[in-house]
């Protein structure tokens, strides 16, 4: 199965749409969401195109599609608009070959993980900047932020098909390398 992981819409129509465009064009079957969909927060700038009721109406037209965890920014309020649930604080996804803990980031981090087995994955949002970090026992992986990237970092996702994961930049569609 082909996966799209992206994090921190923060209510951007504008950049949602480009994430679902390059969604589409990459093929993939589910697009998980790591949180923080639709309000920007208050330590936040206004995204480009910030219009939530608009993200809400893209995510729910393909709702069967998403796989989500809660963000610092999600609340009960969010889920009344949403026809998917985005209140689990975490997934555990077992596939090609991989055991994946998703999580948004702001209760377990690279700097707090959960437990986790020599080579498991920790998938992350939160922190808006895409990185790849070998970090032991297992490896910590952030795909950015697709709306509102820090540290110079472009709006980005990421892909897993076949056991590898690719960044990708949701402007062009490009794939780059994170940080290490």
């Amino acid at each position: 199965m082909k996966l799209m992981i992206a994090s921190d819409l923060h209510g951007s129509a504008a950049y949602t749409r480009r994430l679902l465009k390059l969604y589409r064009d990459t093929g993939c079957q589910r697009l998980v969401l790591l949180g923080d969909l639709l309000y920007h927060g208050p330590r936040n700038p206004l995204p480009e195109g910030y219009e939530p009721p608009a993200v809400a109406k893209m995510l729910n037209d393909m709702a069967d599609e998403l796989l989500c965890v809660r963000g610092n920014c999600d609340a009960e309020v969010d889920q009344m608009v949403l026809h998917f649930p985005i209140l689990s604080d975490s997934a555990l996804l077992v596939l090609d070959g991989l055991t994946i803990h998703a999580t948004h980031g702001h209760i377990h981090g690279p700097d707090t993980p959960p437990p986790l087995r020599q080579g498991d994955i920790l998938l992350c949002g939160h922190f808006h900047v895409p990185v790849r970090r070998d970090c032991g026992r297992y490896t910590y992986l952030n795909p950015g932020s697709a709306a509102l990237p820090k540290e110079n970092s472009p709006h980005s996702c990421m892909v897993l098909e076949g056991g590898q994961f690719t960044w990708l930049d949701v402007v062009t569609g490009q794939p780059f390398q994170p940080r290490g």
